[in-house]
């Protein structure tokens, strides 16, 4: 998977498989700070979320980049039939990324978290 990660667009494995191909995936689109996460059970119940999890050493000090449970929301909104709202917010993630607005998705951004909550919610706004 790290090798060829475009060999891949479904793996099935056990819960402890599952998370550490999770980590080592997200390190391949650019960290823990920015990978969306989908345990989808289609016709079923699923759940969406950020690969960090609820990142419990980071709670409450503003700091964690809220950008990997953005993108599980876009995730979710796929999943839910809605596509031009995921891609929407897709774009505006990209966006700031891409222009440098956001430098970096770590701890070590300089922004907290919600200066970048409000950064995508302006380019949501802006589009």
């Amino acid at each position: 998977m790290l090798k060829n990660p475009e060999w891949f667009d479904v793996i099935v494995t056990t819960n402890l498989f599952g998370d550490i191909i999770t980590d080592l995936g997200a390190m391949l689109q650019g960290g823990m700070g920015i990978a969306a996460s989908g345990n989808i059970h289609p016709g079923k119940t699923s759940m969406f979320e950020p690969i960090h999890g609820s990142a419990p050493r980071h709670a409450g000090k503003d700091v964690a980049s809220p950008l990997g449970a953005i993108m599980a929301v876009a995730m979710m909104l796929e999943t839910l039939g809605e596509r031009r709202s995921a891609t929407r917010i897709e774009g505006a993630v990209s966006s700031l990324l891409s222009s440098g607005a956001i430098a970096s998705v770590d701890t070590r951004s300089g922004l907290s978290t919600t200066q970048m909550g409000d950064m995508v919610l302006n380019e949501l706004q802006a589009q």
